[in-house]
């Protein structure tokens, strides 16, 4: 009766730890990859909207010296707040402005505002 080597078994996975662990050092590192990006993603969300908020209340408060002058404003306002693209447009008594803003690891972020009179109903 011929039984099986044990150390044969054995020097069949020598490496198989390395391996392994290589490959969950790889996952590791695409977990926090992903991570990073959303973090920042997430972050330029939040930036843009600021941006525009605050960009829609300047250019409302600009409003009754003219459009011309209300959305030189909010672009004004916009880019110092560091945005890549300003858009600012007047609707009735309404202002809307929207802005992108670049993520660090690719894509942009978007985010409108509106602001105006409040309506007396």
């Amino acid at each position: 009766v011929l039984r099986p080597s044990r150390r044969r078994s054995r020097r069949d996975e020598r490496g198989a730890a390395t391996v392994l662990a290589a490959a969950i050092v790889a996952v590791l590192l695409c977990v926090t990859g992903a991570g990073a990006y959303i973090g920042s993603a997430v972050v330029a969300r939040h930036r843009a909207q600021a941006a525009a908020d605050l960009a829609a209340l300047a250019a409302a408060a600009r409003l009754p010296t003219g459009a011309a002058a209300a959305c030189a404003r909010a672009s004004a306002i916009a880019r110092t707040m560091r945005v890549d693209d300003v858009g600012c447009r007047v609707e009735d008594l309404d202002v809307v402005v929207t802005v992108r803003v670049a993520v660090v690891f690719g894509g942009v972020a978007q985010a409108a505002a509106r602001a105006g009179p409040v309506d007396a109903a």
